[in-house]
């Protein structure tokens, strides 16, 4: 499929929120590399499209920053590009002149009409299927040759296709958050996905060097199918041990449990508060059709959403408080269910320890073991001296690892996963996980 041809005019709708800034500025450089690496002789346009012109101006500050970030790591490159303009001599004149280049080729609207001109056009509005059905069929109606790559992360590819007329032109294309960092990539086929299409997601994946991963059109697809489960189990943990400690308590203790027993980047509750806790109950929510034979829901979710106990992210990208409150990125207090308030962490810290009793004496740490060249041997240490310890603390964390595992197996032998390499590949790259949860720690 011709990479060039189709990527003459691009369309990014959602393109001022988390997801569709990041992907504009990965497009926005792949076409750098056509027009300027190149010498394209091709009008490349790339079209912003949301619903707020003010956001739409942000955004361009946005993608110029990242582009500046961009061309001072790969000023050698770009030195290469420019090699026929004598009048640029010094690394900042050619940095500028970059820049300049591609923000050119960037146009953005608040009018779906723009994307009728499109040959790809990528999605990146909130998990919404009606509306995803609804600007994918106007779309299609006006534009019949444009292929749809969607950002959702739950949502069947399938049904958008079917009840928005799209016949194939349609693939899932998940970006991790946030796109411009993540090099996970899961990519998701229908059954009627045309070939043409496949190809080309799989080759503008690798353009952008990304990690591609295929997932089975299931929802949820591999990394919320894992996560949101896991969530799940987390949170159920969380009400066995509210009844005999309090929910401040048994929040702290299970986040506590699956970063540092469990060597995670961050605790689970953290990790749902970044998510946010209206976004995982829409995923939830999304989810559930698709397995009648499973409670994909908790209740403390819809309490702490009825309490405007929600997290997620301010527009700078500080955290809003959710289960804990954050200063500065560090968790202060935890949210008590039954008193409806926050209390001190520094309160409940020394109580948790103690419930948890004897840890392994080996200490291992997330930010350096994901480094260390022997990671496997410093893992398996750990794990070895956790299952011997017979402690609250050790029980808990091995309990949950085993859970973890079962999820990641579960996604295998469902078919939603093609091995066991592909989960552990998306938790791993896409989670920041040490090591996959289909191990053998567990």
């Amino acid at each position: 499929m011709d990479l060039i041809r189709k990527m003459e005019n691009v369309s990014v709708l959602g393109a001022a929120g988390k997801m569709g800034s990041g992907i504009l500025v990965l497009l926005s450089l792949e076409m750098a590399k056509l027009k300027l690496g190149k010498k394209e002789d091709k009008e490349f346009v790339l079209n912003a499209i949301d619903v707020s012109q003010s956001a739409l101006s942000n955004l361009l500050g946005y993608v110029k920053t990242q582009l500046l970030k961009h061309a001072e790591k790969n000023i050698v490159e770009l030195r290469t590009w420019y090699q026929d303009r004598e009048d640029l001599i010094d690394n900042e004149e050619i940095i500028n002149q970059f820049v300049d280049d591609v923000m050119a080729m960037i146009q953005t609207s608040t009018r779906i009409e723009t994307a009728y001109d499109s040959q790809l056009i990528f999605e990146a509005i909130k998990e919404d299927k009606a509306l995803k059905v609804k600007l994918f069929s106007q779309i299609k109606q006006n534009n019949p040759n444009a292929w749809f790559l969607t950002n959702t992360s739950s949502i069947p590819i399938g049904g958008i296709e079917k009840e928005a007329g799209l016949h194939g032109d349609v693939i899932g294309y998940h970006f991790y958050n946030p796109p411009v960092i993540q090099k996970l990539l899961e990519i998701i086929k229908t059954d009627n996905t045309n070939d043409d299409l496949a190809a080309f997601s799989v080759n503008l994946a690798k353009t952008m060097r990304k990690i591609v991963v295929q997932s089975r059109d299931i929802a949820g697809f591999i990394g919320n199918g894992h996560f949101m489960r896991d969530a799940l189990y987390a949170l159920k943990l969380a009400g066995e041990l509210a009844k005999t400690e309090g929910w401040a308590k048994a929040f702290f203790l299970v986040d506590t449990i699956s970063r540092d027993l469990l060597i995670r980047p961050m605790g689970i509750f953290q990790l749902l508060d970044y998510v946010g806790i209206d976004v995982t109950r829409f995923i939830l929510e999304s989810m559930q059709p698709s397995f009648p034979n499973e409670t994909l829901s908790n209740a403390v979710l819809n309490q702490m959403f009825d309490n405007e106990v929600r997290g997620g992210q301010y527009a700078d990208g500080s955290q809003k408080d959710g289960i804990f409150k954050y200063q500065k990125g560090r968790i202060m207090e935890v949210y008590d269910l039954e008193q409806g308030k926050y209390i001190l962490t520094e309160g409940i810290e020394m109580d948790c320890a103690a419930i948890l009793g004897e840890l392994p004496t080996l200490k291992v740490y997330w930010k350096s073991v994901v480094r260390d060249p022997n990671k496997a041997d410093v893992l398996q240490k750990f794990f070895t001296e956790l299952h011997q310890i017979g402690s609250v603390g050790a029980n808990l964390a091995i309990a949950y690892g085993k859970n973890s595992k079962a999820i990641g197996q579960m996604l295998v032998d469902t078919k939603v996963a093609e091995s066991k390499e592909d989960v552990n590949t998306v938790m791993e790259t896409g989670f920041f996980h040490a090591y996959g949860p289909i191990n053998e720690y567990f």
